[in-house]
């Protein structure tokens, strides 16, 4: 199996939101942090650089590409904060209605800041997306 270019790293998370200069995507990365960790049970790491990543599982597609990625995760980056927090699968679209304003990328939400969406729609994709995860991969414990 080809590695990951990505992967997780022992750099600090704390070291990391202190390069945040705008105090709202601080104050908002905390919080994704916590909702992050509650509903998966899994502790705040890097994920390579930029991505602070929940958990682990190992995935294979049809196409015969493998790897892992973390269950749940997000990146706040300048312009906006990359989510990974949706299966993309048509089955779930119905979880987008009422979430907020937000764009699409093919593997990521991206929202401005945390008010911008429903906390509790937010929630519930993500609940949806790791009961998705679990069902369908294989989730690597720790």
């Amino acid at each position: 199996m080809p590695q990951n270019k990505t992967v997780y790293t022992d750099q600090s998370i704390t070291l990391f939101i202190d390069t945040i200069t705008d105090h709202q995507k601080v104050a908002d990365t905390n919080r994704l942090i916590q909702m992050m960790q509650e509903i998966t049970g899994e502790q705040a790491k890097m994920f390579g650089s930029s991505i602070i990543g929940f958990g682990l599982y190992h995935y294979r597609y049809a196409s015969g590409h493998e790897g892992q990625a973390p269950l749940l995760g997000f990146s706040p980056r300048k312009a906006a904060f990359s989510l990974y927090v949706y299966t993309g699968s048509e089955e779930h679209v119905h979880l987008l209605e009422g979430l907020g304003k937000f764009t699409m990328g093919k593997a990521c939400i991206y929202i401005k800041k945390l008010a911008d969406i429903d906390e509790q729609k937010l929630s519930v994709m993500m609940q949806t997306t790791l009961g998705f995860i679990e069902e369908k991969y294989e989730r690597i414990r720790s």
